[in-house]
């Protein structure tokens, strides 16, 4: 029985008052805002913050790279990764391609280039682990890497770096003049 905008303003003062931490209890002391809406408004609080403090992540180094994928570099199978960034290295989107064997990746220039383009991403990174824990790029790499330079070439989108990661280190084809 209550005015919506009273109850959005009496809402705002609330949310003003307390800034922080705002719990349904007190939502629910307002007049007009019952259970469900009290976890909508909480749910869309939390969204917000979210968005606002969702950092920007840009790209500068292979160190980067590693601490970025902390979570695949103990796993026991091959996970390669890319990073589709714009002209000054912001990450626009940090993608999966491929979850390949123990010692193996799939890798297709295809799966690899569709998200950069979809993204319109200026350059890429490319990023797998080597759950075998031994740093230095297979055959398999150069020979893929290789083929990724070539097709990123012709579609105009340049391959800053492609890093292997282990538990402990990593190896960057670009700091190893292998780009």
């Amino acid at each position: 029985d209550e005015n919506i905008l009273q109850i959005a303003e009496n809402v705002l003062k609330t949310i003003s008052v307390k800034q922080t931490n705002l719990s349904i209890d007190e939502l629910l002391k307002i007049n007009g805002i019952g259970k469900i809406n009290a976890l909508k408004i909480l749910s869309i609080l939390e969204l917000a913050k979210r968005i606002k403090n969702k950092k920007e992540v840009v790209i500068y180094s292979p160190k980067e790279i590693f601490e970025e994928l902390k979570n695949i570099r103990s796993i026991k199978k091959e996970y390669f990764y890319l990073f589709c960034l714009d002209s000054r290295n912001k990450v626009i989107k940090k993608e999966l391609v491929s979850v390949g064997t123990l010692n193996s990746s799939l890798v297709h220039p295809r799966e690899v280039f569709e998200p950069a383009i979809i993204n319109l991403s200026a350059q890429i990174v490319i990023a797998h682990n080597h759950p075998s824990g031994d740093i230095n790029p297979s055959e398999e790499d150069l020979n893929i890497t290789t083929k990724l330079v070539k097709a990123g070439e012709l579609l105009g989108i340049s391959i800053l770096d492609h890093v292997i990661l282990t538990k402990e280190n990593y190896f960057s084809f670009k700091e190893h003049n292998l780009l």
